[in-house]
């Protein structure tokens, strides 16, 4: 293996510890849901899901599942205020 494609893949290493390097501006992921697939996407900031309770309350689990997974790359969801 040529150096310049080693260094390339110790460079990479390198990078996937350091997610503060990274911001995702737009994503679009299919998510094989227990009950159904759903259509997540990020853009401008702002998360999107086609499953029903994202439509009533902006969040879902599928949106705080990706949230979590690329934590540190993506903007923090607001969660709605729960009524006491």
């Amino acid at each position: 293996m040529q150096s310049s494609l080693i260094g390339k893949i110790e460079k990479a290493k390198v990078y996937a510890q350091e997610r503060f390097r990274m911001q995702v501006e737009h994503l679009q992921v299919q998510f094989h849901g227990e009950n159904s697939d759903h259509t997540v996407s990020l853009a401008n900031g702002k998360w999107h899901c086609n499953c029903d309770f994202f439509g009533q309350w902006s969040v879902c689990s599928h949106t705080m599942a990706l949230e979590r997974i690329l934590e540190g790359m993506v903007p923090r969801q607001e969660l709605p205020a729960l009524a006491s």
